[in-house]
């Protein structure tokens, strides 16, 4: 398995970009590359050439987070100002704004099926579910503290950072600053179980496709860990990078993950092996998101994709093979 740099665009934003998702294609045109900066401003490129599709305003603060419906029809954009922001991709149109008390809105994700977005509540130590056709809160999972507090325990370390689906939406796995990871059982609004592991903020989380208990993990630490999220176990623990991993996603074959670092590199990762087999050197400032194009459908063109965004104000593209 190998990247191959593709393309590069310099001072795609104004400023720091922080956030990255791929919207899946449609019938009437091919999957789009979405970016969120602390410009207030969201992006959608085209992917092979990274032409800029168009820009979307409407926020009045940097971009944290942005996430596409599984539909390809409609992506949700959360920034600093405390709004999510729901729109269609293709007309820009607002579906609906979903307001948090200030600082709570930091990432999200739409489950598998397209019902529910989940939203990670910062200081509210909680994430928020709303309902996708009504867009009405429907359940807020509050995050309890683990029974053995960490020396590092004071203030408010439990403020919630990232959010991941497993692949059959019956788990919701959300990382805090305090390095835990905690497991919710959606369908009953229950937490579960902490994950271990961890003694710095947890930036990313994300569930195989292929192996559903599955859950990889970035950390502050400089590690990014994989768990058994069913079993509680830690099942290992990869390390290389030189400072924080601020960003993780697994490959749609479930072989590799990407990882972005504050170190401005980004790696990649054989599961097999557990080793990093490729360190990319396109970034000039640390790396906040990297993301793989989901599995294009049957008959469609397209082979594996992997961009990466930096505070360095540029989007990077790279094959995977």
């Amino acid at each position: 398995m190998k990247l191959a740099g593709l393309k590069s665009v310099e001072n795609a934003h104004d400023e720091s970009v922080w956030a990255t998702a791929w919207v899946p294609a449609t019938e009437a045109r091919p999957a789009l590359l979405l970016t969120g900066s602390l410009d207030e401003t969201v992006k959608l490129w085209r992917p092979d050439e990274l032409a800029l599709e168009r820009t979307n305003a409407g926020h009045f603060l940097g971009v944290v987070s942005v996430a596409a419906h599984p539909s390809g029809v409609i992506a949700a954009s959360a920034s600093i100002d405390s709004f999510v922001r729901v729109f269609d991709v293709d007309t820009n149109a607002t579906i609906a704004t979903l307001e948090a008390p200030p600082s709570e809105v930091w990432q999200m994700q739409f489950d598998p099926k397209g019902t529910t977005l989940a939203v990670a509540g910062g200081g509210s130590a909680s994430i928020k579910l709303w309902d996708t056709a009504t867009w009405d809160l429907i359940a807020t999972l509050s995050v309890p503290r683990p029974e053995q507090p960490k020396p590092s325990d004071k203030g408010n370390k439990k403020f919630v950072l990232s959010v991941a689906w497993s692949p059959d939406g019956k788990r919701l796995a959300c990382g805090s600053m305090d390095g835990t990871i905690s497991i919710f059982d959606v369908a009953r609004s229950k937490f579960l179980h902490h994950l271990e592991g961890h003694f710095m903020p947890v930036r990313s989380l994300v569930y195989s496709p292929v192996e559903p208990r599955l859950l990889f993990s970035a950390s502050d630490d400089a590690h990014v860990h994989m768990y058994d999220a069913e079993g509680k176990s830690l099942v290992g623990s990869m390390s290389g990078h030189a400072s924080w991993v601020l960003s993780v996603d697994v490959s749609p074959d479930g072989a590799a993950i990407a990882t972005g670092s504050s170190d401005r590199t980004v790696r990649l990762w054989d599961l097999s092996t557990r080793a990093a087999v490729q360190t990319m050197s396109n970034h000039s400032d640390q790396v906040w998101g990297v993301a793989f194009r989901p599995m294009a459908g049957a008959g469609v063109r397209g082979g594996g994709r992997l961009a990466s965004v930096s505070d360095d104000k540029s989007i990077s593209l790279y094959d995977y093979s």
